[in-house]
């Protein structure tokens, strides 16, 4: 959660659970509250207050600090950090999960739902207003996507942005769930992967715009978008920029939701998966420019050393690849996408129109296999031999479930790519990380073949093959090299300076540096990233979240770099930009930790200029 700065105070949750306000140009505590649950994951909101008027419909307001904690909607006194007493039940009013910052319209706290959903609540009391499904149900308009009803997906977990001026939320969905497998909600899924226009007085819909159709492969829309200003066919157009996963932008007229830019599909591959049924069409944009790579081929294959590649290599014998490749039965699908593109912490832009993205490129190997027989919780039964024999030679690397761990592959459904035969040659010989097991008796290889076939259990009877089978999925592996790195050439992290008046790619720069690999004369590769960038009217660009651990500065002309500075742990939100006593100040969250997997910790790092 980026902090936010107001008349010389900085408002911020901490690791520990609780949020606090510092003396912005001092970093002295003033004040700390401890609500039930994670108090603003991804945002916290201040608002001024206001007086009595009837045009904003609604009683005199006082200052306020929001945010969800739990299930917990807070309002405190900014000046004090206690709980508001008038609103909700002590300054607490129950809500549906959410992790993101709300956003105030005269008297309406808008909040997007982590589950599902967008809601409205009384400014005042915390009374709730309205509530806009994002998964239409009985007579909806849009009901009729999904073939049956639904209750998971379609999710507003990536936040919403507000244009006060016109009063509409613009909110971002994720995919339908569950990720992988769509053959029990078939059809395009509205309101998933969209942005969507609510009037955030009533909660209707102005209109939405959808990325994605039946969404399988988990590209959520999971950032906030960006409200810009820009110069389009000779006139001044007031846009909102959705930037996602997949590396696209969505430009779009805040008020009619049309795309300034041609909006083109492309037939897309159908799914030979029993029970599935894929759209017939996905996006294939020109402009804006991708600002990261949408499709792996082989021609991607990390270069960084011939050994590097050839475990890339080996990983990817059984493997598919394409552009909207649906999933085929037992077969890893290289792809990227998961964290991006872009991912939660979205775009900046300047009023020129400029927007500015950290992306990542990280290719993963996902799978989806049939459930031939229902799942058996092994925590619960007896152990069989051959679990005995994964459980002493094998669990440390590929997990409790067969899932992999790091570099190491999942093993489910591993009959559907390999035979005895494989397994035992890999025994024999090892290969990549994986060291040969001569430990093993002719036994052993017996047993560990039955339990990793699934055939020691002959209890378990097989499910049968109704029209729409049940199916799992293997996770979220990613494909790395022998080393850890990420299995496509670089740059693995980027910044992208993405002119919106000409959907054109202004620049763009490897963000972070694996110094290792530098000092063996690898080209800067950048590195995956969770920070998010912001940009100033001095024309710098500050970012972090890398994973060498630097908060960077940029020229916004150019992208050259123009600064770096080691932080404590990993930066984990966009910098925030504040003036405090007389001198500028960046304020970064410096708590590591996340998807990153790095250390975690507990500060806020603050620079200023001289």
């Amino acid at each position: 959660c980026n902090p936010v700065v107001v008349d010389g105070a900085m408002y911020a949750p901490t690791v520990g659970g609780h949020v606090v306000a510092v003396d912005a140009a001092t970093g002295v505590e003033r004040w700390r509250f401890k609500p039930e649950g994670r108090p603003a994951h991804r945002g916290l909101t201040y608002f001024r207050g206001r007086p009595a008027d009837a045009a904003a419909a609604g009683p005199a307001v006082s200052s306020r600090v929001m945010f969800v904690a739990g299930t917990g909607l807070w309002c405190l006194d900014p000046a004090t950090g206690r709980p508001v007493a008038s609103f909700g039940d002590g300054g607490r009013v129950t809500v549906p999960r959410s992790t993101t910052a709300p956003a105030v319209y005269r008297n309406v706290i808008v909040v997007a739902g982590f589950d599902r959903d967008v809601f409205g609540y009384d400014l005042s009391t915390g009374k709730p207003l309205w509530t806009f499904r994002t998964i239409p149900k009985g007579t909806d308009p849009y009901a009729d996507t999904w073939d049956k009803p639904s209750a998971d997906g379609a999710n507003a977990w990536g936040g919403l942005t507000l244009d006060a001026g016109r009063g509409i939320a613009y909110v971002t969905t994720g995919s339908p769930k569950p990720n992988f497998v769509g053959v029990n909600h078939l059809g395009d899924n509205l309101f998933g992967n969209c942005v969507v226009a609510i009037d955030a007085t009533t909660g209707v819909r102005l209109w939405h715009f959808q990325e994605v159709r039946h969404d399988i492969w988990d590209l959520d829309g999971a950032a906030p978008p960006v409200l810009v200003t820009v110069t389009f066919d000779g006139r001044k157009v007031d846009a909102v920029a959705a930037v996602t996963k997949i590396g696209n932008t969505l430009l779009l007229d805040r008020v009619t939701g049309k795309p300034l830019f041609p909006f083109r599909l492309r037939r897309a591959p159908a799914s030979t998966l029993p029970g599935e049924r894929t759209a017939a069409y996905q996006p294939a944009v020109e402009l804006p420019e991708p600002f990261a790579r949408q499709q792996f081929s082989l021609d991607d294959v990390t270069n960084i050393s011939p050994a590097a590649r050839q475990s890339v290599l080996d990983k990817l014998e059984p493997a598919v690849f394409g552009w909207f490749r649906p999933f085929e039965e037992g077969k890893p699908l290289a792809m990227y996408g998961f964290h991006g593109g872009a991912d939660w912490p979205g775009a900046c832009a300047d009023p020129a129109g400029v927007l500015y993205v950290a992306s990542n490129e990280l290719p993963w190997l996902p799978a989806v296999y049939r459930n031939e027989r229902p799942p058996v919780d092994e925590t619960k039964q007896t152990p069989t031999a051959g679990r005995a024999v994964y459980a002493t030679n094998c669990l440390p690397c590929l997990g409790p479930s067969r899932e992999g761990v790091g570099v190491a592959p999942s093993l489910l459904g591993v009959s559907h790519r390999l035979k005895d035969a494989d397994v035992l040659a890999l025994l024999h010989t090892g290969r990549g990380n994986m060291p040969a097991a001569p430990q093993l008796t002719d036994a052993n290889k017996a047993d560990l073949l039955a339990y990793l076939f699934d055939r020691d259990r002959p209890d378990v009877k097989p499910t049968t093959r109704p029209e729409r089978p049940a199916y799992r999925d293997g996770g979220y592996p990613k494909l790395l090299d022998a080393e850890g790195y990420p299995g496509c050439k670089p740059p693995w992290g980027l910044l992208t300076a993405l002119d919106l008046n000409t959907g054109k790619i202004k620049w763009r720069v490897p963000l972070g540096e694996h110094p290792e690999l530098t000092a063996r004369g690898v080209p800067k590769t950048g590195t995956e990233n969770f920070g998010g960038p912001s940009a100033t009217a001095g024309g710098v660009v500050f970012c972090s979240g890398t994973r060498d651990l630097k908060i960077r500065a940029f020229d916004a002309a150019t992208g050259a770099e123009l600064w770096s500075h080691p932080l404590p742990f990993g930066g984990t939100a966009p910098p925030t930009v504040y003036a405090a006593g007389g001198k500028q100040y960046v304020v970064v969250p410096a708590t590591g930790g996340g998807k990153l997997q790095l250390p975690q910790g507990d500060a806020y790092v603050a620079f200023a200029l001289p």
